[in-house]
């Protein structure tokens, strides 16, 4: 191992205490963490520009609060997003949580008391509903919103990298 690979590492058990992925990643050159990630939008305006500056167009503006969005490049204090449509562009870092959350993408999808498709349904998710990230298995991940939580499977949500493991 050599002291870029060892750094690497390093960097990014700060998160892979919590997170693991299967692949390999890229490292942030500002943070050091792993590129790409998931972050969600912190308030209910984020303003995505088409350059890391103030001074450039504003391309996009998310306005739901806690939107996940998946994390492409840094540059100084500026992130490069997109959301599960692939619009984007650059926002300030502090419009951005490392609070995990993920977008319902099936319509009414099943959320289980227990990580397989045959435990009782504990509640139902309509598209579009923005769901807290608990835990993420190989095939299924633990969420919350509304006050309920539950197991839903990996294939109907969009915010979790399909290998990626979450304690």
């Amino acid at each position: 191992m050599n002291r870029r690979e060892f750094s690497a590492l390093m960097a990014a058990s700060a998160v892979a205490l919590t997170t693991t992925r299967a692949s390999a990643y890229e490292e942030g050159p500002v943070t050091h963490l792993p590129l790409p990630r998931f972050v969600s939008l912190k308030g209910t305006e984020g303003y995505a520009r088409r350059g890391p500056a103030l001074t450039q167009r504003i391309d996009w503006v998310f306005t739901r609060n806690g939107m996940p969005l998946r994390l492409t490049a840094e540059f100084d204090h500026w992130r490069r997003v997109e959301d599960h449509d692939g619009f984007g562009g650059w926002i300030h870092y502090t419009l951005l949580s490392g609070a995990r959350t993920v977008l319902i993408t099936a319509p009414m999808a099943a959320l289980y008391s227990l990580p397989e498709t045959s435990a009782p349904v504990t509640a139902k998710a309509e598209v579009n509903v923005i769901a807290r990230l608990l835990s993420a298995r190989k095939e299924w991940c633990r969420v919350s919103a509304g006050g309920e939580s539950g197991w839903i499977q990996k294939a109907n949500i969009w915010g979790v990298d399909p290998e990626e493991i979450v304690n």
